[in-house]
This record gives C-alpha cells, sequence and structure tokens, in this order.
C-alpha cells in the first residue's frame, strides 16, 4: 500500500514512472537485453589500466591525509636535510627510510645470544648480506654511509670486528640500555638480563640477551637513489631464502623484513581476489537457482536466477572500467566492493522474481512486468538510495583507502540498481513470455498443465500450474511457515517476553563491547597471515616493545640561546616532556646542554649571541653529531632539535596517548615546539579514526531518515528506521571487540554500510505493519512477518553467501570485511523477524494510526485502482 496521499507526492509519481518503463521493457525486452551486455563489454575494458592506477601506498592510503604528522615532517625537512651517502644518523631520519631488517633470536628460549657460536653466524649471516646486490648495484653501492663507509647494523657487530670470540671479551663491560655512555642498546638488543649493580646512573651491567636487531640502512637522498635501493631490496627478498638456508643457522633463530615487505605483501592479496570472486560467483548463483526453483517445470526461475547474478557481475565490470578509465586509484580495500555488490544486486533480483510471482498469471507479460516494477523497482529504489548515499558520504572522509572503497562500492550499486531495472527485467520479460507459453525452463519445449498420477512425470513434464483462487503462482512454503507457524509462535506472551529478554541481552553485550573496541590499524594486518612479515613482527613484539621511537623535539623558529632565561624555558619545556610516564628522561639527547656542560668546564661565556655563536665550534668537536641538529641561517640559529627515548609504547591505547600528550605538552609550551617522529604518521590515524567514524555515522544518518521520510512518508517509520540504525551500529562495534576486529580504517568502512543496510529491514517491516489491514496489533505483526519473512531470510542468506568465502582467506582485511558484514546482515536480520515486530505490538496507538490513515479518501491516477485492490506487498529487504 501506498502511503497517505498527502505525504506520498513523490512514491506515486516515481512508482507511475517506473511502472511505465516495466512496460516498455516487458513490450521490447531485447534492446534492453543486449545494450547493458555492449556497455559492460566496452566499459570493462577499462581494466587493463588497473596496473597503472594500483595505490597501494600504505603511508599513502591508510593514514589520513592532511594528518598533522605529515605537515610536522615537511617543516622537519625544510629545517634540516639529511645526506645518508655521508653522515647517516637513523634517529635523525624524517621517513621511515630504506633498509632490511633482521631479528636473530637464540635458538633454545633458556640460552643467550651473547656467546661465541651465536656471534659467529651472525657475522656469517652479515658477510652474505653484504656479498648480494641487485639492480646490478652492489651492497657497497647503496648503503648508508657515516664516516666514509657502511652503517653497522648492530654496535656489537661492529665491536667485535669480524672476530665472533671477542664477544665474551665484551660482556663484562656491557651496560643496557646505555652502552659507553652513549649507544642506546634498546634499539639492538632484546630480552635482556641484567645484574644488581649499576655500572652508573643510567644502565646495569648485561648478564644475557635473547635477541638481537640488525638494520641494514640504504640511501634514499634523491630518487635516483632510492630506486637503486629498492631495487637492491627487491633482490634481497628474493635471494635471502636461500642465503639462510645455506647458512644452517643453528644457534639462532632469524626472522627478516624490508622497508618494501609491507607493500609487496599487501599488493599480493589483490592477486586473491579474481579466484576468490569466482567461487563466490558460482556460490550465489547456486544459491540463487536452489532458492527459485520450484517443482513446476514452468514457473521455476532457473534461468532468473542464473542471469541475475550475471546481471550483478556485469555491473561490477562496467562500474570499475568506467571509474578505471577515470582515473580513480584502486586500492586494496576497494577489492571487497565486488562480494558485496554480487550479494545485493542478488537480493534486487528475489525483490522482482517476489513481485513477478503476485501477478496474475493470465495477465500480458507487458502488464506483469508494468505492476512487479511499479511494486518492486520502488523498493529497489529506496534501498539503493539509501546503500548508495550511505557509501558516497563515506567519500568524505580523510582516509584514501576508505574513499577508494566507497566510490567503487557506491558506482557499482547505481549500476548493478540500472541493470536490474534493464538487462535483468529483461530476462524476466523473456522468461515470462515462455512462461506464458507454458514452455519447459530447459527444453523450451511445450508441456501440459493437467498433474498425472507419476510424480516424476509431474515434475519433469507438468508446468504452468497456479493457484485459481488468486489468479497468481502458488505461495512458496516459507512464505507459508511464516505465516501459519512463525508469526503465530512470535505473538504468544511467552514468546515476546524471552525476545524482550533477548535484546536486553545483546543490547548491554553491545555496550560492554563498545568499552572493550580497540583503535588502531595492526600493520601486520595489511599482509597474508603465513607472510615472513609476521615472524617479525612476533620476534619484535616479544623482545624490543620496551623502547619505543626516538623522539624529535624541534624548536621550529629562531629564539635567542644565548638568553638564559629563554635556556632555562627551553630547559623548563623539555623537562616538561621528559616527565610523561612514556619517556625515560635518562636517555635524552640535547646538544645545548651539552654546550653548556662544556662551557661550564672550560668557563666560557655563552651568554651573548656573539659568544654563543663562535664558542659553537668546540661543541661540534667533541660531538660531531650535534652539528646536524642545529641549523645555522645567516649567522643565527632559525632551528633546533633534541631527542627523547619514549618507552612501554605496547598498545595502540598508548600510542594514542603518547602523541597527544607530547603534543600537548609542546602546544603548551611558550617556545615554538613540535614534537615529530616517522612513526607519527601511521599514530595519527588513532587520533581522527573514531571523530570520522563518528561524523560519517551522524552525516549518513541523518541523509538516510530524510531519503526514508521521502520514500517511505510515515513518521512511525521513521521512528524505527532510527531505532534500528543505532541498535544495529551499537551492535556490530560491540561485537567487533569480541570478534578481535579492530576500529580502523578498514572497519570504518563496514560501519558506513550498516546504515544503509539498516534502514532497509525496518523502514520495511515497520512500514509492512502500519500499512496492514489486519484488526488487532498481532495480527498486523504475522501479516507483516507473511509477507517480509521469506525475503529477509533471502537477502540476509545471499548476501552472506556474497561474502562467505571471504572468511577462509589468509588476510585480514578480507576476513574483517566478512566478520563486519555477517554482523550486520544477523543483527539486521534479527532486528525484522524478531525485535521490530515484537516491539511493535507494545504500542496500541499504532493500530489506531493505521486505522485513521486507512479511512482516509485518497485520489489516485487513472491507470490505478482503490486501496484495497492495490495492497502493496513490499515483498523483501535488501540487506
Amino acid at each position: 500500500m501506498r502511503g497517505p496521499c498527502e505525504t506520498d507526492c513523490v512514491e506515486r509519481p516515481l512508482s507511475r514512472a517506473l511502472r511505465g518503463l516495466g512496460g516498455l521493457v516487458g513490450a521490447h525486452p531485447w534492446p534492453f537485453l543486449l545494450v547493458p551486455m555492449a556497455l559492460s563489454a566496452a566499459l570493462g575494458s577499462g581494466f587493463h589500466l588497473l596496473p597503472s592506477r594500483k595505490s597501494n601506498d600504505i603511508e599513502a592510503q591508510f593514514t589520513p591525509r592532511g594528518g598533522q604528522a605529515k605537515i610536522e615532517r615537511s617543516m622537519v625537512r625544510e629545517r634540516f636535510s639529511t645526506r645518508d651517502a655521508e653522515r647517516f644518523s637513523a634517529q635523525r631520519q624524517t621517513t621511515e627510510g630504506t633498509f632490511a631488517s633482521f631479528v636473530a633470536v637464540a635458538a633454545e628460549p633458556s640460552h643467550t645470544l651473547l656467546t661465541r657460536a651465536a656471534f659467529a653466524e651472525l657475522l656469517a649471516l652479515d658477510a652474505a648480506v653484504r656479498g648480494l646486490s641487485g639492480g646490478g648495484r652492489a651492497y657497497t653501492e647503496v648503503c648508508a654511509r657515516r664516516n666514509g663507509s657502511c652503517s653497522s647494523p648492530n654496535p656489537l657487530l661492529s665491536a667485535v670486528g669480524g672476530d665472533p670470540a671477542r664477544i665474551e671479551a665484551l660482556l663484562p663491560g656491557l651496560t643496557f640500555p646505555l652502552w659507553q655512555g652513549r649507544v642506546i642498546l634498546g634499539f639492538y638488543l632484546g630480552g635482556v638480563s641484567v645484574g644488581p649493580g649499576a655500572a652508573d646512573d643510567r644502565s646495569r651491567p648485561v648478564r644475557a640477551a635473547k635477541a638481537l636487531h640488525l638494520f641494514y640502512h640504504l640511501q634514499e637522498g634523491d630518487p635516483a637513489q632510492r630506486e637503486a635501493s629498492v631495487r637492491w631490496l627487491e633482490a634481497f627478498l628474493k635471494r635471502i631464502r636461500d642465503v639462510l638456508g645455506k647458512l644452517k643457522l643453528a644457534s639462532v633463530r632469524v626472522a627478516y623484513f624490508s622497508s618494501i615487505s609491507r607493500q609487496e605483501e599487501l599488493e599480493k592479496n589483490a592477486e586473491l581476489v579474481v579466484p576468490l570472486f569466482i567461487i563466490t560467483y558460482f556460490l550465489t548463483i547456486s544459491f540463487s537457482i536452489l532458492s527459485c526453483s520450484r517443482l513446476d517445470c514452468v514457473r521455476t526461475k532457473v534461468w532468473v536466477a542464473a542471469f541475475g547474478v550475471l546481471s550483478s557481475g556485469l555491473s561490477v565490470i562496467s562500474s570499475f572500467g568506467l571509474l578505471l578509465f577515470c582515473g580513480v586509484p584502486f586500492v586494496i580495500t576497494a577489492a571487497s566492493g565486488p562480494f558485496l555488490t554480487l550479494g545485493v544486486g542478488v537480493d534486487d533480483m528475489f525483490i522482482m522474481v517476489s513481485c513477478w510471482q503476485q501477478t496474475k498469471v493470465k495477465h500480458r507479460v507487458e502488464d506483469r512486468m508494468a505492476n512487479t516494477y511499479a511494486e518492486a523497482a520502488v523498493s529497489i529504489t529506496i534501498t539503493t538510495l539509501t546503500d548508495v548515499l550511505a557509501f558516497y558520504i563515506g567519500i568524505a572522509t580523510s582516509f584514501p583507502s576508505i574513499q577508494s572503497f566507497c566510490i567503487y562500492t557506491g558506482t557499482s550499486f547505481v549500476f548493478c540498481y540500472i541493470y536490474n531495472l534493464t538487462f535483468f527485467g529483461a530476462v524476466l520479460a523473456l522468461n515470462g513470455r515462455r512462461e506464458e507459453s507454458n514452455r519447459h525452463w530447459l527444453t523450451f519445449m511445450k508441456v501440459t498443465d493437467e498433474t498425472q498420477h507419476s510424480f516424476v512425470y509431474n515434475v519433469c513434464c507438468v508446468g504452468g500450474l497456479y493457484d485459481k483462487a488468486t489468479g497468481t503462482e502458488h505461495e512458496h512454503p516459507m512464505s507459508g511457515f511464516f505465516k501459519n507457524h512463525f508469526g503465530p509462535f512470535l505473538m504468544h506472551n511467552w514468546t515476546k517476553v524471552a525476545v524482550v529478554l533477548l535484546y536486553l541481552t545483546y543490547f548491554c553485550s553491545s555496550i560492554y563491547g563498545c568499552t572493550l573496541i580497540k583503535e588502531g590499524i595492526d600493520l601486520r594486518n595489511l599482509v597474508d597471515d603465513h607472510s615472513y612479515v609476521v615472524q617479525y613482527y612476533d620476534f619484535e613484539e616479544q623482545y624490543f616493545k620496551e623502547y619505543g621511537p626516538r623522539v624529535m623535539v624541534i624548536v621550529t623558529k629562531s629564539i635567542s640561546y644565548w638568553d638564559s632565561s629563554m635556556r632555562a624555558d627551553l630547559e623548563h619545556c623539555m623537562k616538561v616532556l621528559e616527565n610523561s610516564t612514556y619517556v625515560d628522561k635518562k636517555l635524552s639527547e640535547s646538544w645545548l646542554r651539552m654546550y653548556e656542560v662544556a662551557a661550564r668546564r672550560m668557563s666560557l661565556n655563552i651568554d651573548d649571541q656573539s659568544s654563543f655563536i663562535g664558542h659553537l665550534s668546540i661543541l661540534f668537536r667533541e660531538n660531531p653529531q650535534s652539528r646536524w641538529d642545529v641549523n645555522f641561517t645567516n649567522l643565527e640559529i632559525s632551528a633546533s632539535r633534541f631527542f627523547i627515548q619514549t618507552v612501554n609504547v605496547t598498545t595502540s591505547v598508548d600510542e594514542r596517548i603518547l602523541l597527544n600528550e607530547l603534543r600537548a605538552h609542546a602546544s603548551y609550551c611558550d617556545l615554538p615546539l613540535i614534537v615529530y617522529h616517522p612513526a607519527f604518521i601511521f599514530y595519527d590515524h588513532l587520533i581522527v579514526i573514531a571523530q570520522n567514524t563518528i561524523q560519517n555515522i551522524l552525516i549518513a544518518t541523518g541523509a538516510m531518515l530524510f531519503i526514508s521520510l521521502l520514500l517511505i512518508p510515515n513518521p512511525l517509520c521513521s521512528l524505527w528506521v532510527t531505532f534500528a540504525i543505532g541498535s544495529v551500529i551499537i551492535g556490530v562495534t560491540g561485537f567487533m571487540a569480541y570478534w578481535d576486529v579492530n576500529l580502523d580504517s578498514i572497519s570504518m568502512i563496514n560501519l558506513i554500510m550498516c546504515i544503509g543496510f539498516s534502514v532497509d529491514c525496518s523502514a520495511h517491516i515497520s512500514y509492512a505493519f502500519v500499512s496492514s489491514k489486519k484488526p488487532s496489533l498481532n495480527d498486523k505483526a504475522v501479516d507483516a512477518l507473511h509477507r517480509l519473512g521469506y525475503p529477509i531470510v533471502q537477502g540476509a542468506v545471499s548476501t552472506i553467501v556474497g561474502v562467505l568465502v571471504l572468511s577462509s582467506t589468509d588476510t585480514y582485511i578480507f576476513r574483517a570485511f566478512f566478520k563486519i558484514i555477517f554482523l550486520v546482515i544477523s543483527f539486521g536480520a534479527c532486528h525484522g523477524l524478531f525485535f521490530i515486530p515484537v516491539f511493535l505490538t507494545f504500542f496500541g496507538f499504532l493500530g489506531r494510526l493505521s486505522t485513521a490513515q486507512n479511512k482516509i479518501d485518497c485520489k489516485f491516477d487513472e491507470n490505478s485502482a482503490s486501496i484495497e485492490d492495490n495492497v502493496m506487498q513490499l515483498p523483501i529487504i535488501n540487506t
């Protein structure tokens, strides 16, 4: 039934227009069949551009565009140059760098690596790596240099000087975390056991260590250098397994990694999409055929189901091809779009098939198609608008990976809608002509409609039967189940109590889960579970998590360093930063402190500008690296930097708190300070992910309500739309925590989808309830379930089948997508089948309002009949 005549100003003309389109498709199906196929073939040629459109740069795609750390990085680059071919310093890098790395762990957990045997194997590994070449360049040609030679991969390896026996001589003087007063061993030694005595006020003697880090940094000073370094890394990754196999390491276990590893492993995941989609395609076809099959060899919809799935496939080809032609970047997250499009497209097919089955079988195909479109196409339009709008609103996010997914999937939904009204509609019309002439679905030969005694004969050779009382096809047994069994059972008082208790349990569990949700993307989740990268990350987390980023503290403008009060202010700012629970103040590095100590020791006056600037050469002679932290411009210090050492930054929560805390301290300082580390580029998304998610959800929810009011104009529907959106989002977010899914740029995509899908179910089930002619509230609920119960199940199962194959992959991105879609569809279906029907019966005014609405004298157009003759069946929900 249409809404009250004073509020159906959009729905009625839309239904009239779609009725005309349905009649046109029914009368002339072939153009509507062939044109989409030709268009898909033309647009599909855009896939040859896919390799050039791939944009899987992890920093660019999975961190917020315009993030504060990216701005700070630009500021640091402007003020401090890096020449890694001459004066490399790991702590002074403004990027993650270009490098190969190993974590070596003692073969036996109870053993230490600080032995002659272990270091003999480590030295052999070091020699093997240095002997590798790639892209025609030897390691010595691409390595980052310092003091004329390649930077050391580990200070202990340099200290033994090629003689593994020397580690035993070094051990008595080895202290942790600071060695020789300047080397922070926390980055290089892991699983360290220290002795009881203190070597000084900052370090303790080392007794044993279970892990050791090796870093082979390469040059990236200019594009040519970086390209040569990347070529060497590619050769390194191809050959390192063979190298390790030949070394036959016995005392150590080794995990390896490089700066390009995550990128390469992420791109490998994209190669899984095609085989996964093929499997999904055949699963969906099988389910659709099974769902639409009948024992009647004429009325069965085998071909309709198969071509309905093909329609979704064509929409993916057309939309992706078009966007690739338009130059839209393709990110790995967009690879999940085809699976969702396939599931949703099949849902729309069920809508049209259900409405077709409710038309009079003896009417002309054109008339049946017109009636089908008038009923089904409005429902499809509503759900498509809400879903597409949800995705296109997601484009406004600051995460490029989310933008790519939203634009590719949203555009796929648009093509899916168009092709369902044209291509699939033409298939339905041609199938209707076959049914009209009573032809077999497989042989296309005419069959009799008179049943015989043999069941096998009736199934194979008898068809075209229909309900003589209604003039429509026989009702599906599942619809009868919801009418005669499920609906009455749900309306029992004790069942309602159970449903209410079930909902309260669901809601409370969801709220509690929301308090447990973790924010932030774990970079290991971007690669395959069995990738070599995972082992490296596991070793790092186990042995090297204590010492976090070594953060730069940059004075960005020129200040009067020679003014003692200014130095006191700067010292105060440093101490505030060092007092953070995440900072070890004993490991800070300040050129200014060293300069003041040297000045006091040498009785130098540094309290005026000329003296301060003139005596700096003394500091640079004692500590040459300090020269790299002072930027001179026109004989004044235009910028300088210091270093603080973070510790115990072990979780994403710690990372977010650390970043917020350090930035807050820097902003409160009266001096122009910023804090920076390359890792902050990724920490930034922890700050904005929750804000972006909430913002997009609120905007999308408002847009969904507007669309619902416009096309299903009933205030009561709006009430339940709001309820369902909030309830499903809370449920999905809460259960994400129980299912080990973080709130990150990947799951944020799916939370946006929750809005579009939850609107579908709530709007239609509540509207079916208030528009029902049944006298009692319980009867109205049963009537709504009779009309919508089976289509809800069909839509839910088809969508889950569409993404089911993703659950078996070894990639977190795809598994997380499946988990959230499963939660969205499951909770949406539960709301439609259990919660909303029961809750609606608790509000008696709904019945009175529905009665009042039914008494309104509406004015229909000349092609419409009375309200009683045109009850809208609202056949299905697009879950």
